[in-house]
């Protein structure tokens, strides 16, 4: 079986992904910005926090699902939006949807696919699945792309609001690349009415106009709160703002009218010294005051992360750069198996610390370490 290749450990399934992938598709996924300061500080920062068990607590049967807008998911689990997938596999995003059904975990495609939104969503059929925005500076691209995924039947949209532009990430710049400029990763823009409305001829005819015209128009770094309110009236889906570290950012989200928020930086891709995720997260989820669900990625590699992150108010994680290795070494199978692996340990580590559901997990069953 091809999930065999996929060892439980985080540490190995790096090193075997680095292995088989070259080098530039490789530093893609797995490089940071800047010194790569903040993505170690994600990871190291979950050990600050210490899980305390408690003994003679019934867990024989346990209940890991739980309610987001109204949809019961099985696991506080979720596959976070990574774009360009198909320089690690040639099915990409397909695949990974695919797996993610599979473990009936929600996948959040990205805009910046290289397969566009629908076919992704026909891999998953009634699945739940959730689309992420980048938020085009050509305001109806960006309109176009919601009312496509509401169509096509994604559930939320996720909107990314820390790459207005993206990050200083040396390791691309050595390899000077960029999958984009060879039009991996524009899937979405491709297929969008409003975008090839923008052009001269087809991009079948001249693909590389439709290349610039996508750099001209990928980010937008005028938004402000007060737009909010555009792409809330292109959806009735739920709006959930992902690049939240600030709890003031987090009160202004509710106070917009956002249905969610996500505190992440980015997996350390765009601001070098930033916060840790996990360090944000409780001041964000007072802040929110329980108005609206607070979710949380950027460093979650094992169960224990997911424990922990839940018990400090997050309604459920991200998981990004594992189950893109998995994808590298064993396309839909291996983003399964990495999947089974996180939750079948987030399982044992629940039971073990003594709780037998979701709910139960809260900041009492932790304690920080000192320094």
């Amino acid at each position: 079986m091809e999930e065999n290749i996929i060892p439980p450990s985080f540490e190995q399934l790096e090193a075997k992904a680095e292995e088989f992938l070259d080098a530039k598709p490789y530093d893609y996924v797995a490089a940071s910005a800047g010194a790569e300061v903040t993505v170690r500080q994600n990871n190291q920062s979950f050990d600050k926090w210490q899980i305390i068990p408690r003994m003679f607590r019934d867990t024989s049967e346990r209940d890991l699902s739980v309610e987001l807008f109204g949809n019961k998911l099985s696991y506080p689990l979720l596959c976070a939006p990574i774009g360009v997938q198909s320089i690690v596999h040639p099915e990409g995003e397909l695949a990974s949807a695919r797996g993610a059904a599979a473990m009936d975990v929600p996948f959040i495609a990205s805009t910046a696919s290289t397969y566009s939104l629908e076919k992704t969503a026909e891999e998953m059929g009634e699945k739940d699945k959730w689309f992420q925005l980048y938020w085009s500076s050509d305001l109806e691209i960006a309109a176009s792309m919601v009312k496509r995924a509401e169509k096509a039947g994604y559930s939320a949209i996720v909107i990314t609001l820390d790459t207005p532009m993206m990050g200083w990430r040396e390791k691309d710049i050595d390899h000077a690349y960029l999958p984009f400029l060879q039009a991996e990763g524009i899937g979405n823009y491709l297929s969008d009415p409003v975008f090839l409305s923008r052009l001269d001829k087809s991009p079948q005819e001249d693909m590389r106009s439709a290349i610039m015209l996508w750099s001209q128009i990928f980010g937008n770094p005028s938004l402000t709160w007060e737009d909010l309110d555009f792409i809330k009236a292109q959806t009735s889906l739920p709006i959930v703002l992902k690049g939240i570290l600030h709890p003031d950012d987090a009160r202004l989200a509710v106070q917009h009218g956002a249905d969610g928020v996500i505190v992440s930086n980015h997996g350390g891709r765009q601001v070098d010294g930033a916060i840790p995720a996990i360090d944000a997260l409780p001041e964000i989820v007072d802040a929110v005051e329980d108005n609206i669900p607070v979710l949380m990625d950027s460093g979650i590699r094992r169960g224990s992360d997911i424990v922990k992150a839940v018990a400090l108010g997050a309604k459920a994680v991200l998981v990004g750069r594992p189950y893109m290795y998995g994808l590298a070494l064993a396309g839909e199978k291996g983003v399964q198996q990495v999947l089974r692996n996180l939750i079948a340990d987030f399982d044992l580590t629940m039971a073990l610390s003594g709780k037998k559901s979701v709910r139960e997990l809260n900041r009492g069953m932790l304690k920080i370490q000192n320094g």
